[in-house]
């Protein structure tokens, strides 16, 4: 059967990621954008009016963990075509699709389990909030979606680079311009340089960070709805992306 190999696949990939490096980029770094921008930036202005600056952030930074969580599969399938574990998981028992899923349904648990930690670190800040379940189901949905979107970015990146250096510098390339060309940090304004400001309507951690606000805050929008409809249609065009250059990838790099 399929899906007892693909929780082996999944147990792999989570024990490869847990180590304290790793978990000190996937966690640590956005915990403190938490704490220094959180506490920073609040003495300069609130995000909106009756809303502290931390509370603004704490959802955003719940958001990006999506696409901390999608560096994870695009990391993955690098290293293992890179030292050739592809190759022999393959000849193993896993099929190409099933080490896919694997990869898939990691980026989403670390996705989500970053999202909780750092909901944590939010209610030790804030001196605690107040969900309801339909927000917190809308905000842990779209983190869930988000993980699958910049999960298969990361895996269509990784497909195709086949040099380190590139690999790595476009990753961190698009980290930077997704994380600070979005809502995560500030609120969209027209007052931006019109590039910016077409970078913040098509990033879809944009999207992200917007749904999960409402759903923390308990406002959200039609607009968010709409977002998240966007967010769908884009993670299901890139995961048939990731999946078309990742089949026909070879097993390792010569």
């Amino acid at each position: 059967m399929a899906a007892p190999r693909i929780l082996r696949l999944m147990y792999r990939n989570m024990v490869v990621n847990i180590d304290p490096g790793t978990l000190i980029i996937l966690i640590g770094l956005p915990a403190l954008y938490l704490v220094f921008f959180g506490y920073g930036f609040q003495s300069l202005a609130s995000a909106s009016s009756g809303t502290s600056y931390l509370s603004y952030l704490a959802p955003g930074i719940m958001g990006f963990q999506s696409v901390m969580a999608g560096t994870v599969g695009g990391g993955l399938l690098w290293a293992d075509r890179r030292w050739g574990m592809l190759a022999q998981l393959l000849v193993g028992p896993f099929t190409r699709l099933e080490y896919l899923l694997g990869i898939m349904f990691t980026s989403v648990i670390f996705g989500l389990a970053g999202a909780f930690v750092m909901m944590l670190g939010a209610y030790a800040l804030l001196g605690g909030f107040h969900l309801t379940a339909y927000g917190l189901s809308v905000m842990y949905g779209t983190i869930l979606l988000g993980s699958i979107f910049f999960g298969s970015l990361m895996l269509f990146i990784s497909a195709l680079v086949k040099s380190n250096n590139a690999y790595n510098s476009i990753q961190i390339l698009v980290l930077f311009v997704v994380n600070f060309a979005s809502t995560v940090f500030y609120p969209f304004s027209s007052s931006l340089p019109v590039p910016i400001q077409i970078l913040f309507r098509i990033n879809p951690l944009t999207y992200v960070a917007d749904a999960v606000r409402g759903g923390f805050l308990g406002n959200l929008t039609a607009f968010d709805v709409e977002e998240v409809g966007v967010l769908a249609v884009e993670t299901l065009v890139f995961l048939f992306l990731a999946t078309r250059a990742y089949m026909r990838s070879n097993v390792s790099y010569e």
